[in-house]
């Protein structure tokens, strides 16, 4: 009896031990940079496929490879702070295999494979949508462990990938892991089930990408609403339902059947009745962003009554449009190493050397194929750049395909009907730039200017070129203010006049200034001859 109670006291210890041994091992995986589980899935992959993960993609997206830095310009960062509060954990595991694990139980990084077509210009330029595809993924919150591109000449009507393609992604998620198929493109409703019947995991386009990354980042009441519409206009034509399984018999009627003429049959089908609630949905949303739009109208012809000059920050996303506005405001906004980190319009109050007041507006971050339901549902927030008197064009000089960049957010500007407003070329990050690139964008821009919002490099002369682009006081005045009157000279000394010159007098304070025609008419009493 005592043999079998030590026996049956040694197997509970070694249970114990094993729970203990596999909780280290968890812990282990978790301070680790890699998962257990991904490791192993690596040793596994052949020499092809690593070489080709690491040519196409690297070890992470280039646009996201370096760790913030913020200034003290960019202030407290509360919102970062608050964004960052829950982090997805790579290799932690939502399943808990003991009670003594909860520690463990975090949100885990999503896995997934990227896949491109290039059907028109060069390899290199594929590489970098695909690259940048891996940015956007890991913005959303995903692990990428490999991609693929294929040269085709159009889209397959049924997978948009060819059949062997298709089958080498399956092969490919299977050995990986993956949970997620992520297309470089925007797919039709067809093609992604298509798709997703041979792959066996979910499949989203770069569409779909995006505006899971704008839900995740929109802040405010409109931003919100924004993003919602533009998810709505794009899932209602990818609804799925069970069909006529799910249908609805007509009624409310005394008759034959319940429901009268015209009421016998299969009725309304579950698809059809989601399909007329989004509608509604959208409806309500319209009517929402319509009536926000009079309060931030109230406030834009405030402005243009004052001539108080605007002048829009615009530019690829990441370019590092929120750090200028920081740089040249102390605004404090929030700044982030992520793909479309700030959404909602940013306006602060500055000043050029000289003193001369101007408003500095942020707008949202443009990108390659920009989801059109997106510049829809922002239009009325990116009014703001198409009544700007100048738009600060922010470009990252220090990547790889810049002119690129440019063009695809000229392409929005013209789509919102602001590629005629004035334009200065602001090559951000150049403390990271090399200087082959900046001469050859200079050669192409001739209103460009060499800034890094990180150092303060440029920063000054970026402040004059503004001066010199905005609107200015235009109408010159001498005035002989008598000193009774001083809150009349304290008034010329605000940001929307220009004193020329000063003389005190026995009579007063005589100003040679340069005034904005709506406050000439108020200072007409003290005006005198030369």
């Amino acid at each position: 009896m005592t043999e079998y109670k030590n026996s049956e006291k040694d197997n509970a210890q070694s249970s114990i031990d094993a729970t203990i041994a596999r909780i280290l091992a968890a812990d282990e995986a978790n301070t680790d940079g890699k998962a257990t589980r991904f490791v192993a899935d690596q040793e596994h992959l052949n020499e092809d496929a690593r070489q080709r993960r690491l040519s196409i993609l690297g070890d992470r997206a280039r646009e996201l490879a370096d760790s913030d830095a913020h200034t003290e310009h960019d202030g407290e960062q509360y919102d970062l702070f608050e964004r960052r509060s829950l982090r997805r954990v790579e290799g932690l595991s939502t399943e808990l295999e003991d009670v003594t694990e909860v520690e463990y139980r975090q949100l885990r990084l999503e896995r997934v494979v990227l896949a491109g077509l290039w059907t028109e210009g060069t390899i290199t330029e594929a590489e970098y949508s695909l690259r940048e595809l891996a940015a956007l993924a890991e913005t959303a919150g995903s692990t990428v462990l490999d991609g693929f591109i294929q040269r085709r000449g159009k889209p397959d009507p049924g997978t948009f990938f060819g059949s062997g393609k298709a089958v080498e992604i399956k092969e490919a998620v299977a050995e990986l892991g993956a949970d997620t198929v992520i297309v470089d493109s925007e797919l039709a409703p067809s093609q992604r089930r298509g798709l997703e019947d041979i792959v066996k995991v979910k499949v989203i386009d770069r569409t779909g990408l995006i505006l899971d990354i704008f839900a995740q980042h929109a802040k405010s009441r409109e931003g919100k609403a924004q993003v919602e519409l533009a998810q709505m206009e794009y899932m209602l034509p990818r609804l799925r339902g069970w069909g006529e399984s799910l249908s609805r018999q007509a009624g409310g009627r005394v008759g034959a059947a319940g429901g009268g003429i015209g009421s016998r049959g299969p009725g309304e089908t579950k698809i059809e009745l989601d399909r007329r609630r989004i509608n509604q949905r959208m409806a309500k949303l319209r009517r929402e962003i319509a009536g926000m739009k009079p309060a931030r109208d109230a406030k834009r012809a405030n402005r243009k009554r004052n001539a108080v000059p605007s002048v829009a920050i615009a530019g690829y996303t990441n370019a590092g449009k929120s750090s200028l506005l920081n740089r040249l405001t102390d605004a404090g906004v929030l700044v982030e190493n992520a793909l479309f980190a700030t959404l909602d319009p940013t306006t602060r109050k500055a000043v050029t050397p000289d003193g001369i007041g101007y408003t500095l507006s942020d707008t949202v971050g443009f990108v390659r194929q920009l989801p059109t339901q997106l510049v829809e549902a922002f239009r009325s927030t990116l009014e703001e750049v198409a009544d700007a008197d100048l738009i600060l064009h922010v470009v990252d000089a220090s990547h790889p395909e810049p002119e690129s960049q440019i063009t695809a957010v000229r392409k929005v500007l013209a789509e919102v009907d602001a590629h005629e407003v004035d334009e200065i070329i602001v090559l951000n990050k150049a403390d990271a730039a090399e200087s082959h690139v900046i001469d050859r964008i200079r050669r192409r821009e001739p209103h460009a200017i060499v800034v890094s919002a990180h150092t303060g490099q440029g920063i000054d002369e970026l402040k004059q070129l503004i001066s010199d682009s905005i609107p200015r006081p235009t109408v010159p005045l001498q005035l002989l203010v008598p000193y009774a009157d001083g809150e009349v000279v304290s008034r010329l000394h605000a940001e929307d006049a220009e004193i020329l010159s000063t003389d005190y007098q026995e009579e007063g304070t005589r100003i040679h200034v340069l005034v904005r025609p709506s406050l000439a008419a108020e200072l007409s009493q003290y005006q005198v001859k030369d």
